[in-house]
């Protein structure tokens, strides 16, 4: 039964003014459903297809964290259409709304009954451009003549403001309308930058204004008619594009091309593929083409931009079916590591990116997140990437070229890294308008003492001290792939007597687990956190304690029977309804999973795997959210959903894939040319699964496996070159 939430630990005024509050008035999944994504464009509607005046509302269509359309609606004879159905396809390129008439009244007489005229709005983003067709048929046995309205707005508004920042000054914005066929809405920005978005109607509209496109339709009986529109959004005024059928092809022919890269997974589960489908299509629709390689933004709304460590765990998940991601983000952050320090962004010599921003509010220095490196775990996740990218590739070109950014790196962990010199990585921000907490937990009441007061820096957290001794043996391994074996020894010495001091100094006996962090003083927050898990993802975690920690982990006060909460319920500041004190993540529950795998804790991660599984069958179109709230399984209802999640979420749709490589205990070593399962087990739901398309160095596999009881057997479908498989029981 879950404990009350205290009123004395509810957001504060000031908690809730900071630049990175997200203020909410609905449920973004109630209001906006729908969403697409391509390049640095992405676009949020409601299940009409339609942007109602998105004012304080997060929809419309963004491009490079800016909403260059604030709303956009559609009318049939002054009223909204019915709506039939809604869905954006499988592979996340189009969304399709199908509508019909509502009964349209002339004085008491109804002049068109309902339901006589189909409309169909088809939708997509390509290339910085928003286009639609609207098909329009008549069912009915007479001919009708009827007025479509397409209404639209563009307000410029910085994510930052939709997010509920307030600024005191704007830019200024004005309309031009050439009275035929084209909108165009120009906002100079007080940054300097002019902004335009451009609509364009084809046919032309019968009549056309700043704001409102009118067609007046003659259809006869089973006559169809079809509208385009096009919504571009660019710093130029010169705007063009493809025309709609060639620019859908484009669309599905690189959304194809880009998952192609992967391993293919089906399983004997129909349901489980939809979700891996969804999963599959969400993640590589959210995967930008950056001139380093293939970077995953975050999330769509609040995150669709470069995030360091959502990058590198979401790459980490994915390294087994698609390294390319790996090596896109390993490059970009290389590119954009800190190479001075500059206390506005957080940047010290070494440290990788948190956040990098393209608004107006970024550029004005109004939000510190141009390039903002207020992180404290993404640098030692980097090197860590690094090494397992190095193990599963043996890449050796990739890995010299990025060894100096690995070295800096390395370097900021010992000496930026540690404020205090105690041999922890520690953070404490250097900047008042950037994040007071900088784990992946980075809300401000996030990190804790068990009575509920809130922990003062510098806070050494449990989880970035597991990184790091991973991210030394990884760099351990590939210094001495390089030659340099002293070196190796000298961070695999590291790395054991930062194991010796964590175990030391987070253990807290009193509640079988680890610290949540240690504070300034070198307090231990005795609390009981998902962050434990993470001390046996890094592979810190002695065996014995592991035991412990992961046993604390699933009992039914961390445990909610669809996750594990981030935070137990006997805690004080326990909410099941906030961002990081008792909601289930799934990124998280993943990465405690495959730390759970590597101690054989197998039951433990089946469990996980299936509790997730139960979650997302209640789910819309099978997407896994970015979290959901931690109220207790309760029979025959589904878990209650976050308001302001993002869905998509990158480290979100990688999540079914890192369970699958956890349950399966699968590793692949380049070096030896060898795919291993440890202990293989499939959940009860999966009979079989098939991996296709598996590359290793210079071959290709095709894998079936099958639960007979406990066991799963592996076969080998199809081969080339001289992969070996090793099945370790």
């Amino acid at each position: 039964m879950n404990k009350p939430v205290d009123p004395a630990f509810a957001p504060t005024a000031a908690e809730a003014t900071t630049p990175f509050y997200i203020s909410a008035s609905a449920s973004i999944q109630e209001a906006w459903p729908r969403v697409l994504k391509d390049g640095n464009t992405f676009a949020m509607f409601d299940q009409h297809g339609d942007i109602p005046n998105a004012t304080q509302n997060p929809g419309g269509i963004f491009h490079e964290d800016t909403r260059y359309l604030s709303s956009c609606y559609l009318l049939i004879e002054g009223h909204r259409p019915m709506l039939l159905s809604s869905t954006v396809q499988n592979d996340n390129v189009a969304l399709t709304a199908d509508l019909a008439n509502p009964d349209i009244y002339r004085g008491d007489e109804i002049v068109l009954s309902r339901e006589m005229l189909h409309i169909i709005r088809t939708k997509f983003l390509w290339n910085a451009t928003c286009y639609e067709r609207i098909a329009i048929e008549n069912y009915d046995l007479e001919p009708h003549e009827t007025r479509l309205v397409l209404r639209f707005g563009a307000d410029f508004a910085d994510l930052f403001e939709v997010r509920g920042k307030q600024r005191a000054r704007k830019g200024s914005c004005r309309t031009e309308c050439n009275g035929y066929d084209r909108v165009m809405f120009h906002y100079r920005g007080l940054d300097g930058v002019d902004r335009y978005t451009q609509l364009t109607f084809d046919p032309p509209p019968s009549q056309l204004d700043q704001h409102h496109a009118a067609y007046d339709l003659k259809i006869a009986p089973d006559e169809c008619k079809s509208l385009v529109n096009m919504i571009s959004f660019s710093t130029s005024p010169r705007i063009g594009g493809l025309k709609f059928i060639p620019a859908l092809i484009a669309g599905r022919k690189q959304q194809r091309k880009r998952s192609m890269r992967a391993a293919v997974v089906s399983t004997s589960n129909d349901v489980l593929n939809q979700v891996l489908c969804r999963s599959v299509s969400d993640l590589y629709m959210l995967v930008t083409d950056t001139e380093q390689g293939p970077y995953p933004y975050a999330g769509i709304p609040w995150y669709s931009t470069a995030f360091g460590r959502d990058g590198i765990i979401t790459a980490l998940q994915m390294l087994w079916l698609d390294p390319t991601i790996a090596l896109g983000v390993l490059r970009f952050l290389a590119y954009h590591q800190a190479r001075d320090v500059d206390r506005a962004s957080d940047a010290e010599p070494g440290k990788i990116l948190h956040e990098m921003r393209r608004g107006e509010m970024a550029a004005l220095g109004e939000v510190p997140f141009r390039h903002y490196y207020g992180t404290v775990d993404a640098t030692p996740l980097f090197v860590l990437l690094a090494g397992k990218y190095f193990e599963r590739t043996g890449d050796r070109t990739a890995i010299t070229g990025l060894w100096p950014n690995i070295k800096a790196a390395l370097k900021w962990m010992d000496t930026f890294g540690d404020i205090d010199g105690d041999g922890f990585v520690e953070y404490s921000g250097q900047t008042s308008e950037g994040l007071s907490n900088q784990g992946w937990k980075d809300s401000k009441d996030s990190i804790f003492h068990a009575d509920g007061t809130l922990a003062r820096g510098p806070i050494a957290l449990c989880e970035v001290q597991a990184y790091v001794f991973a991210a030394k043996r990884a760099a351990a391994k590939m210094s001495r792939a390089l030659g340099d074996a002293i070196g190796a020894a000298k961070l695999e010495q590291e790395a054991e007597n930062l194991q010796a001091r964590f175990e030391k100094a987070f253990w807290c006996e009193d509640i079988g687990t680890y610290a949540l962090a240690l504070d300034g003083d070198k307090k231990p927050c005795a609390v009981r956190a998902s962050n434990a898990g993470h001390a046996l993802f890094g592979g810190i975690a002695s065996n014995e304690r592991a035991r412990q920690a992961a046993g604390i982990l699933m009992r039914r006060d961390s445990f909610s029977g669809w996750g594990i909460r981030t935070l137990a319920t006997s805690e004080k500041r326990f909410n099941p309804i906030s961002y990081h004190n008792g909601s289930v993540w799934p990124h998280d529950n993943s990465m405690i999973a495959l730390g759970f795998a590597q101690y054989g804790l197998k039951p433990e991660t089946l469990k996980i795997f299936s509790g997730l599984f139960s979650a997302v069958q209640y789910m819309e179109i099978a997407r896994l959210p970015e979290l959901f709230c931690g109220f207790a399984q309760r029979s025959g209802s589904g878990p209650t959903l976050y308001p302001v999640a993002c869905a998509p979420q990158a480290w979100a749709a990688a999540t079914p894939m890192a369970l699958l490589q956890a349950c399966l205990g699968m590793t692949l070593d380049c070096a030896n040319n060898e795919i291993r399962f440890e202990r293989p087990l499939l959940p009860s739901f999966i009979n079989s699964t098939d991996i296709r398309n598996l590359q290793l160095g210079n071959g290709r596999i095709d894998l079936g496996l099958q639960r007979h009881g406990q066991d799963v057997v592996v076969d080998v479908l199809f081969r080339t070159g001289d992969i070996r498989v090793v099945t370790i029981s």
